[in-house]
């Protein structure tokens, strides 16, 4: 049974007791397979705040865009982050973007080793 902690001790509680419950059931070699693929895919939440930060300032929607959110970064875009609002609501809840982006790369990743 991996211990999580000692292989990405850079996670936030939330998503280490999520990643935690993924990694239970493996083998330290399968877990130390996993952390090394996830660590490539996930997103960082200040990295999701930077980028928020930059769209606020001028490209709107780039946020949407870098979690691979395609359609909401275009009506961020076109509308200016909804003018505005909807980025401000991003800048207060970046570290849930990052979060859920993060969870449905850890699913993907567990899929893909499994098969």
């Amino acid at each position: 049974m991996a211990n999580i902690l000692h292989l990405m001790p850079e996670l936030d509680p939330d998503e280490m007791s999520f990643v935690q419950t993924l990694v239970d059931k493996m083998s330290e070699q399968e877990a130390q397979q996993f952390v090394n693929i996830y660590r490539a895919r996930r997103k960082d939440p200040q990295m999701v705040l930077i980028a928020t930060l930059v769209g606020f300032i001028g490209l709107a929607g780039l946020q949407r865009f870098w979690l691979g959110q395609i359609m909401m970064g275009l009506l961020y875009f076109f509308t200016g982050g909804l003018c505005l609002v909807g980025t401000i609501i991003d800048l207060i809840n970046y570290k849930r973007l990052a979060f859920e982006y993060n969870v449905k790369e850890a699913q993907q990743v567990v899929t893909m080793l499994r098969y």
